[in-house]
């Protein structure tokens, strides 16, 4: 069995409400694969791609740095931000140096917020019944 080396490859994963993406980053000519599609081709906002390569242009490494990313479950906007995430802690593993650039833009913190569950006896999480005098 052939051991492939990973001396030059970091592996990470980021996850965004019930998003999750799982990255890995080599040395390479700057291209973004997003299961397996271009990220223009897979993200198709503006917004969103800008989103997905705010890691890489923090540090500008957009240039010289490959990314392949499977990412899976939630929405557009969820995925992006995983697929953001999952770049941020994947770069820092590559370079424990890129930690405090990318942690004072907020790209390594995990954002926790998801939707609330329902409650009984209420329409949705914390919407009540509306009420009426007569």
């Amino acid at each position: 069995m052939v051991q492939k080396s990973d001396d030059n490859m970091a592996r990470a994963v980021g996850r965004r409400k019930t998003a999750s993406a799982r990255v890995r980053i080599t040395p390479g000519k700057g291209s973004v694969m997003v299961n397996g599609r271009d990220y223009k081709e897979y993200f198709p906002l503006k917004l969103l791609q800008e989103r997905v390569l705010s890691p890489l242009v923090a540090l500008s490494k957009e240039k010289d740095t490959g990314v392949s990313v499977k990412v899976s479950g939630g929405g557009v906007h969820g995925q992006a931000d995983a697929v953001c995430h999952g770049i941020a802690r994947s770069l820092v593993e590559w370079n424990p140096d890129f930690k405090p650039t990318l942690k004072a833009l907020g790209l390594m913190t995990r954002d926790p917020r998801a939707k609330e569950r329902k409650k009984p006896g209420l329409h949705k999480a914390r919407r009540a019944h509306q009420w009426r005098k007569r």
